[in-house]
């Protein structure tokens, strides 16, 4: 069975990238889009079956992300993370679940997981106050996955959580204008003293063990996952499309392009556009070629039953960070060497090199912490963190 979403966006992608400039000079991807995408059933491809999804293959929507994200990088960006917490809702608790898709089967979530909110423990449930920036595509949502932890009597964090509140209980403040990914509108959610009943949190130590409530109503392979796999390839996905995109008007470019200095000629025929077209190419094809050998090899471990492997959890988050990498390598080439014309607005080149260089620097894509931690397990040491 082939990728049945991918060929309903396909047909989308004109319209996407048609908008992308207006999406990044207004800092929002327009509702229409959005509304198109939902239709297109882009936001249920990861969502559990018993409440309207299809438990798909991740490979399969990563691969829906980076089409998109070719066409323009902050649409492609908020489906990825939208598209992504359906299937870590299904590892809430089945009551938490029908209270988002009960009565609406695509109604949207976004996150915003910096463990800055403060838990008290009350009756049934939690007393949730804070703060928390960069939350992607929260307009179009009803309901927020946000970070917390549970303040013990000496003031210190006894328990970190992820808890999910209603549209009800906070409020949205504009506060995105940044360089790149404009479109994702990443603006600040604000909660003071919200209510979370107990089966509205998630433990993450549970969850980095490949443990959650949900996985007693969600039995398939695809909730038995790690987080620290499915959601960091939902980041690096994006700009690893956007890259791509940026590198197929790259060769437009130059195969129209004449210098006009150093002695003339086509850019086509100068054979550093070609070693640059090359070195591009290998490494968004690396990329895309480790990333989804590690997710089905992942997913051929849980549907198998069997434990997934130490080493392969490292592996994924190795190249995941590694994919990011390479995608800024290639578009940092691609950027140099398509001259002056690469510097004006809007162009799709310029727009791609913000975009990548923006989504580098979210917290999933620290190369040097995770690129260190898979060394001292190679070399026999231990490590202890929730995004393995």
């Amino acid at each position: 069975m082939g990728n049945t979403v991918l060929e309903k966006v396909r047909a989308l992608l004109p319209a996407v990238a048609e908008r992308a400039r207006a999406t990044d000079e207004e800092g929002r991807v327009p509702e229409e889009t959005v509304r198109e995408l939902a239709d297109a059933g882009v936001f249920r491809m990861l969502q559990p079956r018993p409440f309207g999804g299809q438990e798909a293959d991740p490979v399969d929507f990563y691969e829906v992300v980076r089409a998109l994200s070719a066409a323009c990088c902050s649409t492609g960006w908020i489906t990825s993370v939208l598209g992504v917490h359906p299937w870590q809702l299904g590892l809430f608790a089945a009551e938490a679940q029908a209270e988002v898709w009960g009565d609406d089967p695509d109604a949207l979530i976004s996150s915003a997981y910096a463990p800055v909110g403060r838990l008290t423990p009350v009756d049934g449930g939690y007393r949730l106050t804070g703060r928390w920036s960069f939350s992607s595509g929260c307009r179009y949502a009803r309901w927020a996955l946000l970070g917390a932890l549970v303040v013990g009597d000496k003031g210190r964090p006894v328990d970190f959580l992820t808890v999910l509140v209603p549209r009800s209980g906070y409020r949205i403040e504009d506060a995105w204008d940044v360089v790149g990914l404009r479109g994702t509108a990443s603006h600040d959610i604000i909660v003071e003293q919200a209510f979370v009943p107990e089966h509205r949190i998630i433990r993450n130590y549970e969850q980095a063990q490949l443990k959650g409530p949900g996985q007693q109503v969600n039995p398939g392979p695809l909730y038995r996952l790690p987080f620290a796999a499915v959601f960091t390839s939902a980041v690096t996905a994006p700009l690893v499309g956007a890259v791509a995109g940026g590198y197929e008007s790259y060769l437009r470019l130059m195969q129209e392009r004449a210098r006009l200095s150093l002695g003339g000629g086509r850019f086509a025929e100068d054979p550093h556009t070609q070693v640059a077209v090359a070195r591009a190419a290998s490494e968004i094809d690396a990329t895309i070629l480790q990333m989804d050998r590690n997710i089905r090899e992942l997913t051929a471990c849980a549907a198998e039953g069997r434990d997934i492997p130490a080493e392969l959890r490292l592996r994924t988050r190795r190249d995941q960070v590694r994919g990011t990498e390479r995608a800024i390598a290639a578009i940092d080439l691609l950027f140099k060497t398509a001259g002056g014309n690469s510097l004006r607005r809007g162009n799709p080149i310029e727009r791609a090199w913000r975009d990548a260089h923006a989504g580098s620097v979210h917290v999933a894509n620290d190369v040097e912490r995770t690129l260190a931690m898979y060394g001292r397990v190679a070399l026999g040491l231990t490590v202890e963190d929730n995004l393995v």
